[in-house]
């Protein structure tokens, strides 16, 4: 009788199977996502645009010339291969290299509460994430961790830079950055590639999971998500709160552990608290300016100075719920917005591409932003500083030796 191959198999087959059966059960009405995780994240994650946006020829040379980085973007949530171009989402590493994206700062999204608003979230809520997770069938342990499913993500990178190094490498220290800028300045395409935790969430409440963190590769912790954490208050949760105590001692590791600090979906009072810590020196990785798109997504103007004055970054996202007009001009009016408020040494880029959000271009099309720029009198100086000048200068200050 021949030996059957798939015979040792089947049983863990069927075991995956039933798992997953009990787990659609048990989520509900949100586990329709699941059966077609590749179609929501297209839905989720458009490009606006009918048509690619006109780009000078004068436009296009300074873009070229740009060392351009990116403070946010979340395609490691997605189930799809990095390495190769794709229709579908922002963000591959082809697209990075032709949009001419020199650091990409990647984020780890691990729970996302059902009803996911700008105004008020219960940090109970049904979790949006967990259905996507086992959808994709993603490790086991990361079904019911957020821990783990910051983990799984962070090793999906190291993965695309281990089998992928002439095109994109992991930056953990200055040293790195340095090795970087040295040898895209030779001619080499290389991407940077930082590692992010979009809501510290994901430390499970124990300070040693960030220790856990650093050395899975983390360097940048969005301190709060859209909900409330054991950190501290979410601009969107419903307590509004400060730091406690155990969010106090992650930010003091945090600055000892030279790690950067984001506030972009923090509280005010959390902002305050941050601010107050000595050696912090927090960015806001991704959002618009209030005064000129009255959402409250955006922080209050006096708040986002403060930061600046810290010497911090202003992230300038793509979508138009920060900037109020979803088109390069919207983004670049939000620019000189920011720069007006707090200095052309204190704005950067933070796209938010593949965070459930639609956009006028995809990384490939970051020329537009330059042209819009232009459009909007900045001089090449500032234009450089902006795209990406200025975030590498504070990585560079920041980030261990």
């Amino acid at each position: 009788m021949a030996r059957d191959p798939f015979r040792r198999q089947r049983p863990r087959r069927l075991r995956r199977a039933l798992l997953v059966l009990a787990a659609l059960l048990a989520a509900g009405t949100a586990a329709v996502p699941v059966f077609g995780p590749a179609l929501v994240a297209d839905r989720l994650n458009p490009v606006t645009a009918a048509q690619p946006w006109h780009v000078s020829d004068a436009a296009a040379a300074l873009h070229k010339r740009l060392t351009i980085a990116d403070l946010h973007a979340d395609p490691l949530l997605w189930d799809r291969d990095l390495a190769a171009e794709r229709a579908e989402g922002h963000v591959d590493l082809p697209r990075l290299d032709r949009g001419n994206v020199a650091l990409q700062v990647f984020t780890t999204v691990t729970k996302s509460p059902r009803g996911q608003n700008y105004a008020t979230n219960d940090t109970e809520a049904p979790d949006n994430i967990t259905p996507l997770v086992i959808g994709q069938l993603r490790p086991l342990q990361s079904w019911f961790s957020l821990k783990e499913r910051a983990l799984d993500q962070a090793a999906r990178l190291r993965r695309l830079a281990d089998r992928n190094p002439d095109a994109v490498r992991l930056i953990r220290s200055r040293a790195d950055l340095d090795a970087l800028l040295a040898d895209r300045a030779a001619g080499k395409r290389v991407i940077g590639a930082l590692l992010g935790m979009e809501g510290a969430h994901a430390l499970e409440g124990q300070i040693g999971n960030l220790a856990v963190m650093e050395a899975a590769g983390f360097r940048l912790v969005g301190l709060t998500h859209f909900f409330d954490n054991e950190l501290g208050g979410s601009l969107h949760g419903t307590s509004q709160a400060g730091l406690s105590d155990f969010g106090r001692q992650v930010v003091a590791e945090m600055v000892a552990r030279h790690m950067v600090i984001d506030l972009a979906h923090a509280s005010p009072a959390v902002v305050r608290d941050v601010l107050a810590i000595e050696g912090a020196r927090p960015i806001i990785s991704h959002t618009g300016i209030r005064s000129a798109c009255d959402t409250p997504r955006n922080l209050p103007d006096d708040l986002v100075r403060r930061v600046a004055a810290k010497g911090g970054i202003i992230g300038i996202g793509f979508w138009a719920d920060v900037t109020c007009d979803g088109t390069p001009a919207g983004i670049a009016r939000s620019i000189r917005a920011a720069i007006d408020l707090v200095g052309e040494d204190a704005v950067g880029l933070g796209s938010d591409w593949d965070g459930s959000v639609g956009v006028p271009f995809d990384a490939a099309g970051l020329p537009a932003l330059t042209q819009a720029l232009l459009d909007q009198g900045l001089s090449e100086t500032q234009i450089a500083k902006v795209m990406g000048g200025n975030t590498m200068r504070y990585l560079r200050e920041t980030l261990p030796r």
